[in-house]
């Protein structure tokens, strides 16, 4: 699962980065180091610049709320519960398989949070979680497999332009073996070799051209738990925690999770 993650690139930078044609952020997303579902994010799409089906489609940096409602769906609150789609089913799962079919997307990250269960119990007997935050370790920002929708807004009139909502999910698979210590999943990654393919929506989609992030290329650290309060946010919760002031973790998983730092 990715529930959070940090993204604190300006969309100028990501407009560089993605090599996109269309900045299409009317308002400056400003930097989120504690993204959580609902949320506006940046999101890069291929869609024809008019929305015409005969026009060809140019990559557009969008702002999308985190959560995929689905295009069927008569409550846009379903969303909260549509943050990720699993890689082994999203091409046969009702909310995600049109999306899955033409609507793919990048969702750029500095990287993601997870929590880890460690040895310490909490007032009610239940385990107490260490945060940690997990990125590339070449600095690049994470491309993460998406997937987006547009839902209209039944209730509102055709002529308003705040009656179609734009929403996004992220795709996940088994994560590998160090950082499946802290998680069984992760977010799929789509290479920057990939990303014309992944984003052409004239394409059916395929799993195929995702993939789990190269084993090492990814480091983890534990971070404050601040970052457990979506209410906190600034880069002081990406900056690592010293391992002796983590939390507890098992012994014998402490080696596995030091070698990934």
């Amino acid at each position: 699962m990715c529930g959070r993650y940090a993204s604190s690139r300006a969309a100028d930078d990501l407009v560089e980065e993605f090599e996109v044609v269309e900045n299409r952020v009317a308002t400056p997303l400003p930097p989120d180091y504690n993204v959580a579902p609902t949320k506006e994010v940046h999101a890069v799409v291929q869609r024809p610049p008019s929305g015409r089906a005969d026009e060809p489609p140019q990559r557009q940096l969008r702002a999308l709320t985190w959560g995929l409602v689905p295009s069927w769906a008569k409550d846009p609150s379903i969303g909260s519960r549509m943050i990720n789609a699993r890689m082994e089913t999203v091409a046969e799962k009702p909310s995600f398989r049109r999306a899955f079919a033409a609507r793919r997307a990048l969702l750029p990250a500095d990287g993601y949070f997870e929590w880890y269960a460690t040895s310490r119990t909490g007032p009610k007997g239940k385990p107490v979680k260490q945060p940690y935050f997990i990125r590339p370790r070449d600095g690049r920002p994470l491309a993460m497999a998406g997937l987006y929708e547009i839902w209209r807004d039944p209730s509102k009139a055709e002529d308003d332009p705040t009656r179609f909502r734009w929403t996004c999910t992220i795709l996940t698979t088994a994560a590998e073996d160090q950082l499946g210590h802290i998680h069984d999943r992760m977010p799929l990654m789509v290479a920057p070799e990939r990303w014309d393919e992944w984003l052409d929506p004239t394409r059916p989609g395929d799993t195929g051209l995702l993939v789990p992030a190269a084993p090492g290329a990814l480091e983890a650290y534990p971070v404050s738990t601040l970052v457990s309060n979506v209410r906190n946010n600034g880069p002081e919760l990406v900056e690592p925690l010293p391992l002796e002031d983590a939390l507890p973790v098992e012994p014998d998983l402490r080696p596995t999770l030091e070698e990934t730092s």
